[in-house]
């Protein structure tokens, strides 16, 4: 379980976050969405360490996450392109975090035979630096590498964002895999309304900061949305 505790992050005078209580039970398939500068980039920088709240804290499965490091070894997270190695090939960033995470290279090229559609012969062997691939490329990457290691808690910031419909559609099918069995946490940030709703059973929306809404996933959920940002 995830949970917040009056969490408050403000840069100067301006809030950025402002989360009194917020519960993600184990398991859930959690989507958080807002327009720009609504603060869920900074809600997954605070869960994941990156930045440091200016009150409150969260709490990943019992583990305060400023106060200790063991909810690192079952969290992982793609956020952008900076949590890559550029100067490594896809296959060398992939041993790499599966170095980090105790997998072997034989473990790695097991979970990424069951990629290989998503990855359209673009990823591997391309005798090609992560630096070097596209912006939808280098996203395929992240995304797979993140769920090296039998993650029990997954941060996807953005994660259908320059990638093709056909690839959307296999990493809706991925999402759904992974929340199937009620064990892994998935979290996702997304502009997309459509993409979250079909993916997320709950819907968090931010506004400047703050929790406006907090919805249920239904046949409803996409018009109530799109109401509420079409205001």
């Amino acid at each position: 379980m995830i949970a917040t505790e009056k969490l408050v992050k403000k840069y100067g005078a301006q809030m950025a976050l402002n989360i009194t209580d917020l519960t993600i039970p184990i398991g859930q398939s959690f989507g958080l969405v807002g327009n720009n500068g609504a603060g869920k980039t900074t809600f997954f920088s605070l869960l994941l360490d990156l930045i440091r709240p200016t009150m409150g804290e969260i709490v990943n499965n019992g583990i305060p996450v400023q106060a200790s490091e063991a909810w690192k070894p079952f969290t992982s997270a793609f956020i952008d392109e900076t949590f890559l190695i550029g100067y490594l090939t896809p296959e060398e960033y992939f041993y790499f975090i599966g170095e980090l995470r105790g997998q072997n290279k034989a473990d790695v090229d097991n979970l990424l035979q069951g990629f290989e559609d998503f990855f359209h012969n673009e990823i591997l062997g391309q005798k090609k630096y992560l630096r070097d691939l596209s912006k939808g490329n280098q996203k395929k990457a992240g995304i797979v590498a993140a769920l090296i290691g039998n993650p029990k808690v997954v941060v996807l910031d953005e994660p259908f964002a320059n990638l093709d419909p056909t690839t959307q559609i296999r990493l809706k099918e991925i999402i759904r895999n992974l929340t199937q069995n009620k064990e892994v946490t998935v979290l996702i940030s997304s502009h997309d309304l459509m993409h979250v709703t079909e993916v997320c059973e709950r819907i968090v929306v931010l506004n400047k900061g703050e929790i406006v809404r907090d919805i249920q996933t239904s046949e409803e959920t996409l018009r109530e949305l799109e109401t509420f940002f079409g205001g």
